[in-house]
C-alpha cells in the first residue's frame, strides 16, 4: 500500500511540476510578446503623426507609391551605440499583387554619423521604401545604407519635387518641426529576437514578408492604418 501512494505522490509532483514550469512559460511568452506588441502599438502613433502633420503633404500623397514603410517611433542622435546613435523600427512591405500590407518586422538602426537636419537629440522617423531593390536589401540579416542603394531625404510641404530619383526618402519629426534625417552608413539590422518573440517561432524577414509564412493578430491595427491611408491618396 505505502509503495502504491509514493507511487501517486511522485506521479502527482511530476504533473504538478510539470504544468508549473507551462504556466511560467506562458506568462514569460506574453511578457515578451507585450514588448513587441507595445512597439506596433507605438508604431501606429508614430505613423498618425506624419499622416497628420501638415508638411507632410508629400508623403500623404505619394504614400501608394511605396513599397515599404520603416516606422521609427524614435530615432536617438547620440548615446545609443558608442554614442554614435539608433533606434528600432518595424517594416511593413506592400504586396505589389494583392497591394495588401505585410505582418511587421522588427529592425535596429545603428549609426556613428546620422544627423537629424531639423536639429534636436530624437524624433520620429517615416521611411519610404520606392524600390523593390531596397524591398530586396531587408531580407538580409543587415545591411549599410549608402553604395548602391539611394537614401536620401524626402521632399515636404504640397506640390514639393525632388531631383533624386532614390531607393528611400526619409522623413522626421521632432517636437514640432518638421524635416529629414540623413543615414548614410547607418547599419540595419533584423531584430531576430523580437521576431521570434512576436510570431512564436524563429522567423527570417523572408518568411514575414515573401512566405507570408507567419501572423500576429495585433499588427491589424497598424496594417489596416496604413492600408486606409493609402487607399485614399491613391485615388
Amino acid at each position: 500500500m505505502k509503495n502504491v501512494r509514493h507511487r501517486f505522490v511522485a506521479l502527482f509532483t511530476v504533473v504538478a511540476m510539470t504544468a508549473l514550469i507551462a504556466g511560467f512559460s506562458v506568462s514569460a511568452t506574453a511578457a515578451d510578446t507585450s514588448a513587441q506588441q507595445d512597439f506596433v502599438d507605438a508604431a501606429r502613433l508614430t505613423f498618425n503623426d506624419f499622416m497628420r502633420a501638415e508638411s507632410m503633404s508629400w508623403v500623404r500623397d505619394h504614400l501608394h507609391e511605396a513599397r515599404g514603410l520603416l516606422i521609427i517611433p524614435s530615432l536617438l542622435r547620440g548615446g545609443f551605440i558608442l554614442g554614435g546613435g539608433g533606434g528600432r523600427g518595424v517594416l511593413l512591405v506592400k504586396d505589389s499583387t494583392t497591394g495588401q500590407w505585410s505582418q511587421p518586422a522588427f529592425y535596429s538602426i545603428g549609426s556613428f554619423s546620422f544627423g537629424l537636419l531639423i536639429g534636436g537629440e530624437s524624433a520620429e522617423v517615416l521611411m519610404l521604401i520606392r524600390t523593390q531593390k531596397a524591398v530586396d536589401k531587408f531580407l538580409a540579416s543587415s545591411f549599410k545604407f549608402g553604395g548602391d542603394l539611394a537614401l536620401s531625404v524626402g521632399p515636404l510641404g504640397a506640390g514639393a519635387k525632388s531631383n533624386i530619383m532614390a531607393d528611400i526618402y526619409s522623413f522626421a519629426l521632432s517636437k514640432g518641426l518638421y524635416g529629414g534625417v540623413s543615414m548614410d552608413g547607418s547599419v540595419i539590422s533584423t531584430r531576430d529576437d523580437w521576431n521570434t518573440a512576436y510570431y512564436g517561432k524563429p522567423v527570417s524577414p523572408a518568411d514575414i514578408f515573401v512566405l507570408n509564412a507567419v501572423s500576429n493578430p495585433g499588427s491589424a491595427e497598424l496594417r489596416e492604418t496604413v492600408a486606409q491611408a493609402a487607399i485614399v491618396k491613391s485615388k
